[in-house]
């Protein structure tokens, strides 16, 4: 089945069939700004048939209701499900008519329907009409009434899919569908015949991507903090079950119930040794029916043993026909589907005919809902095909499943209900529970609780109806009879209930879920998943089975405490299967698929974790290879109270005896230590500022470094933030927003973590100068065992012990407070555990102050007493690797010294890849770029060559200070004498230009090579600049790659190193590089703009115009040949000159306006207040 043709055509499909539906309204004059009268007898001088209008009237008031794109939306939706459908059983033969809709036999886009027309046997067929659109040659017109008619014809066995075409959706059908080009001929074009033989993959993926590009539309708008709303859920969570998942799930959870309770059918549903071989080879029968993801139950302790063979006795009274099985969140009917062939092969073990199992599976076991009334309607379709598979004739017996769309009662017709009750009470209280119950159901769907009521009343009732002539009564039909079927199966008990539920976290709930869920399920509040999870044990039988999908963070992580507990103390897990991280294909998060049972007994599971697996392919093999081989080394069988043992019950499941042994035997580190999470500001563009947009005077008073977690780094580093605490945080105490948690713990020397990262966990040391924010928690030990708890956490034996009780991205104090501790009694190895510490955070420290986004930073690596960029890119590298390789060094003492202490010797080695060493070797490439970006600052007065750390960031600017700096540098040789040969001052202006050529005097190539000259000397200035232009990369003069270089890229480089908050500012006219030039922010003056605008812009001008004038005259007196190059240049250089014209003026118009800066406004918002003359930061 090739995916991406169908996921082409689906997504294609959704934005064809919603234009052609949306010019069809337009036909009729409904548009979304503007619509001619419902009671327009005409339109566009056309006069509207009886039945047209009755239409119009119907799609205006639905479009009144829920709005123009919603229902534009809807009915694209419902065309494309009936395409799909007419499409599917065309191809299986399952029309009644036998004659094909869409193709001829051949599976040429030649509708056989067309071709017969005059002999069709069609109910409601118009002959007269057939014959008078045909001789009238109106082969179009024809098509659509014969396809409405035949949508009509079906309605009859298949009405949730084919209701009757009298209503809006018919006037809707597109036009020209017999067009190439048309939705259905690229249907016919794009997904091959043979794809629609397997119904459950061809709907379901159709399913999925014909709302990809809304569900992605509904999380870009999330992101605009624009909450999902209950017409989008289905759009945004639904999520096709892979094949391999749903008959894990169906066999292990409704086939371990009726195997449990009927031992001796074991041989007939599950395949032998050699049978389950060939099937993990690929060697598949297409009429194998036997269950390979089964995996069969581990020995149970004999206690446990007796108590399930006392409950097995219950499934064991269980017939077929008792049995009843739900999925909640149907969608387009995958688990639906194999729950019907499970339950078939158990029909026929207990003797039934395949016509009575059939029957009976629709009638009495399989229930499906879902919130989508499109995916409701694939889901009964499928259900339909599926018993039509099985059971020619089904079509004929007048049998409809229970699959139904969830609808809500908010506008029922009052005269109907009470035209229903008909004066009974008992009728009236059962009715009105249904309804207030009912109330909003689409935005909360299946996680209702509806109260059981007297249903075989209610039914009566309606069949009581069926025949009145009441004017209510097809109003209570429609209306209240969908109501009560969907109330009663969301009250009645399953044996089996299996899902793969909506994933939606609680930051993405509309306001009225979220509250309900904070009413009803406040401990499982974080994700929808979790109360489908809570709401199986509720709606399961005393001793029901579970499974579902869902992401595997709820065993793992604190906010799915209460989750674990549920399921740990009301029952058990009986098999999981952990996929690798990425081990789904259209999931955003890790999956895991699971059963469990309402059974509160301490059984053995099975469970099998594929994380060493990549790949989509690998996960339903390897699982199948598990199946097979118990001993396969990545299959585990657990008792469940074992969880009991690990902190708030954290599902891990692959913990060895000595593993568990430290959590029996050791005290958690936050028993010992406080391990806390610090503030959350509510608005951290209010607060929070890289340490560099401000000025560095007001850091230590106004502002304090502020622990934000940061990326993958060890010991010491990602110290870039600050924190307006003005006034001992007044600001942040008066802001209603802010949560100034655990504040005793700020300022204190402590070992920090990022709270969430997409690498491994890393732990730094920070000073006591930081205030701590809720995303870099801490754990503040004594002075003693400070390095030994920094040490621990950055061992190798933490990172096993978070990878068992929390293998995802989130570190919270409560996951890093939950480790084992152990404190070493051994004064010699506490020792030698404080010295490799102490070099290593040495080692971490110069290495970040290396670089200039460290606040410490000094001068740059490359400032070395030699001649030439190379020898000094040199004995940097040979430093960088020194340090990297001590660093190894001193972190596999340290693994080895604590695999010894926590006994995890036969589990653990000490070894320390090279790629999780977090100390940066040296880069030419980078280091060159960054030694450029240090020689701008120096241009700018933030560094200078003659004294190290930050020079100037802020107070008051005095040139003289650099001059005091060089003599000073001149007078105390010890003190980079080297650089004193000669002299290099910050610009004076604070303007320095880019341009594609050296027009002024401090052109910033200019000013770089006299930079190189006064660093290195001038002896070797070529070499050095050659040197660096190699480095750089691109071709020409190595001048020129470095003017290009400058020009391009300088400013992307720069805004990455500075996180998006640039300190130099680039003045950019635009892409012809008209003009540009680079200020420095901490530098400007109000008058700065008109200084660029008089100075430069304006000399730019007329360098322009001067050279064009030249160009035009040699033009004149130019050969051929030569002709064309100037010609080239004259073209190049007017284009300039119109950009810096447009630019002129917007700059002309800002510097009139004489702006201030206040530098703790930050550079986002200063920056936009110049940003149209402002390179865009990117």
């Amino acid at each position: 089945m090739d995916k991406n043709a169908i996921k082409k055509y689906a997504v294609w499909a959704r934005k064809e069939l919603i234009a052609r539906v949306t010019q069809k309204a337009e036909q009729y004059e409904i548009t979304e700004k503007k619509t001619t009268p419902t009671d327009a007898d005409s339109i566009g001088g056309r006069v509207l048939t009886a039945a047209e209008k009755k239409q119009r009237q119907a799609l205006i008031a639905k479009i009144n209701q829920e709005g123009f794109e919603q229902v534009m939306e809807e009915v694209a939706y419902t065309w494309f499900n009936r395409f799909t459908a007419l499409r599917f059983m065309e191809v299986n033969n399952y029309l009644p008519s036998h004659t094909r809709v869409f193709t001829n036999e051949n599976g040429e886009f030649k509708p056989q329907i067309l071709a017969d027309a005059i002999q069709l046997d069609l109910e409601g067929l118009n002959m007269d009409k057939v014959f008078e659109l045909k001789d009238a040659n109106k082969t179009e017109e024809l098509y659509k009434y014969l396809l409405i008619t035949q949508c009509n014809a079906l309605s009859g066995i298949l009405p949730r899919m084919f209701q009757r075409l009298s209503d809006y959706t018919e006037l809707l059908l597109p036009d020209y569908l017999l067009r190439e080009g048309s939705v259905i001929e690229q249907m016919i074009a794009l997904i091959p015949e043979e794809d629609w033989t397997d119904q459950v993959q061809i709907i379901g993926w159709l399913y999925q991507y014909y709302n990809s590009e809304k569900k992605d539309d509904v999380f870009a708008a999330l992101k605009k903090n624009v909450k999902i709303t209950k017409e989008n859920i289905p759009a945004a969570t639904q999520l096709f079950t892979p094949d391999w998942i749903v008959r894990y799930m169906v066999e292990n959870s409704l086939g371990r119930l009726w195997l449990e309770g009927h031992p001796d059918v074991k041989e007939q549903f599950l395949p032998t040794e050699e049978e389950q071989s060939a099937y993990v080879d690929g060697n598949r029968d297409p009429e194998d029916t036997k269950w390979h993801y089964y995996l069969e139950e581990a020995d149970q302790e004999r206690s446990v043993q007796v108590q399930l063979d006392e409950i097995r006795k219950e499934y064991a009274a269980l017939t077929p026909n008792q049995l009843k099985v739900i999925d909640p969140c149907c969608g387009s009917g995958h688990i639906l589907a194999y729950m019907f062939d499970v339950l078939m092969k158990i029909y026929e073990s207990y003797g039934y005919t395949t016509r009575e199992a059939v029957a009976s599976i629709v009638e009495n076991n399989l229930y499906g809902l879902d919130i989508d009334e499109r995916a409701a309607q694939l889901a009964c379709f499928a259900v339909m095909m599926k018993a039509r598979q099985y059971d020619r004739r089904f079509f004929s017996r007048g049998i409809q499943p229970h699959v139904y769309a969830i609808v809500e009662s908010n506008h029922v017709d009052q005269f109907a209900v009470d035209y229903f009750c008909n004066g009974d009470a008992k009728l009236k209280a059962a009715m009105d529970a249904v309804l207030s119950e009912l109330h909003d159901a689409k935005e909360y769907g299946s996680i209702l609780t509806v109260t059981p009521q007297d249903w075989s009343a209610l039914y009566d009732r309606f069949a009581e109806i069926m025949e009145d002539i009441n004017m209510s009564r097809e109003t209570a039909l429609r209306e209240l009879l969908p109501l009560v079927q969907v109330a009663e199966a969301l009250a009645q008990k399953y044996d089996a209930y299996i899902t793969n539920p909506p994933y939606l976290g609680n930051k993405s709930m509309s306001n009225n879920i979220a509250s309900y869920l904070k009413n009803n399920f406040d401990g499982l509040k974080m994700d929808l998943f979790a109360v489908f999870v809570k709401k199986g044990f509720e709606m399961t039988t005393k001793h029901g089975v579970m499974g579902f999908m869902t992401p595997f963070v709820w065993m793992f992580i604190s906010s799915f405490s209460e989750l674990r507990s549920t399921i740990i103390e009301n029952g058990s897990i009986t098999s999981l299967v952990q996929l690798e991280y990425s081990g789904f294909d259209g999931a955003t998060v890790p999956i895991c698929t699971y059963t469990l049972t309402k059974v509160p007994v301490d059984t053995t599971g099975e469970y099998i974790k594929l994380s060493d697996f990549r790949g989509v392919d690998k996960q339903p093999l390897k699982t199948l290879e598990a199946v097979k081989n118990s001993s396969c080394g990545y299959r585990y069988s657990v008792k469940t109270n074992t969880f009991k043992l690990f902190p708030e019950n954290v599902i891990a499941y692959w913990a060895s005896r000595n593993f568990i042994n430290l959590f029996e035997q050791c005290k958690r580190l936050d028993d010992i230590y406080p391990c806390k999470k610090g503030m959350t500001t509510g608005d951290n563009n209010k607060f929070l500022r890289m340490w560099y947009e401000i000025s560095n005077l007001d850091i230590g008073s106004r502002y304090k470094y502020y622990c934000k977690g940061g990326g993958y780094r060890r010991w010491y580093g990602n110290g870039e933030t600050v924190i307006d605490w003005i006034d001992n945080g007044r600001r942040l105490r008066e802001f209603k927003g802010a949560t100034l948690r655990n504040e005793s713990y700020y300022f204190k020397r402590a070992v920090t973590w990022g709270l969430i990262t997409s690498s491994k966990f890393s732990a730094r040391a920070i000073s006591d100068e930081y205030a701590i924010g809720d995303a870099g928690p801490i754990c503040i030990p004594m002075e003693t065992e400070y390095l030994y708890i920094l040490a621990y956490l950055n061992s190798i034996v933490a990172t096993y012990i978070m990878d068992f009780l929390n293998p995802t991205m989130n570190f919270s104090s409560g996951v890093i407070g939950s480790l084992p501790y152990i404190s070493s009694d051994n004064v010699t190895t506490k020792q030698e555990i404080n010295n490799l510490v102490t070099n290593n955070i040495d080692i971490a420290k110069k290495e970040w102050d290396s670089f200039e986004a460290s606040w410490d930073f000094q001068h740059h690596p490359l400032l070395r007493k030699v001649s030439t960029v190379a020898e000094a890119f040199d004995q940097w590298q040979a430093e960088c690797n020194d340090h990297f390789n001590k660093l190894k060094a001193n972190e596999e003492e340290l693994n080895r010294i604590f695999i010894n202490i926590y006994g995890l010797q036969d589990e653990l080695t000490s070894e320390v890849e090279d790629k999780d060493i977090t100390v940066r070797k040296a880069d030419l490439g980078r280091d060159i770029r960054s030694f450029i970006s240090y020689a701008v600052g120096c241009m700018f007065g933030r560094y200078s060559i003659y004294k190290e750390g930050l020079i100037y960031a802020g107070g008051k600017w005095n040139y003289n200070d650099y001059e005091n700096m060089a003599w000073i540098a001149e007078g105390k040789p010890e003190i980079l004498s080297f650089y004193s040969k000669t002299h290099f001052f910050p610009d004076q202006d604070n303007i320095i230009p880019i341009c594609d050529d050296e027009y002024f005097v401090d052109d910033i190539v200019h000013k770089f090579i006299e930079f190189v000259s006064v660093v290195y000397g001038t002896d070797n200035l070529h070499e050095n600049i050659k040197f660096i232009a190699d480095a750089l990369g691109g071709k020409g003069q190595p001048k020129d790659v470095i003017r290009n270089y400058f020009l391009n890229d300088f400013y992307k480089d720069h805004c990455k190193i500075y996180q998006k908050r640039p300190i130099y500012w680039l003045f950019d006219s635009g892409k012809k590089n008209g003009f540009k030039a680079l200020i420095y922010m901490h530098r400007y003056q109000p008058d700065t703009i008109a200084r660029i605008r008089t100075d430069y812009v304006h000399e730019q001008q007329s360098r322009y115009r001067t050279a064009m004038a030249d160009l035009e005259k040699r033009i004149d007196n130019a050969a051929a040949g030569e002709r064309v190059k100037l010609n080239k240049e004259l073209n190049k250089l007017q284009a300039q000159a119109e950009e810096i014209r447009v630019y002129e003026e917007k700059i002309h118009h800002l510097a009139d306006q004489m702006i201030s800066i206040d530098l703790d406004d930050g550079v986002k918002h200063n920056y936009a207040l110049f940003q149209d003359v402002l390179a865009k930061i990117k």
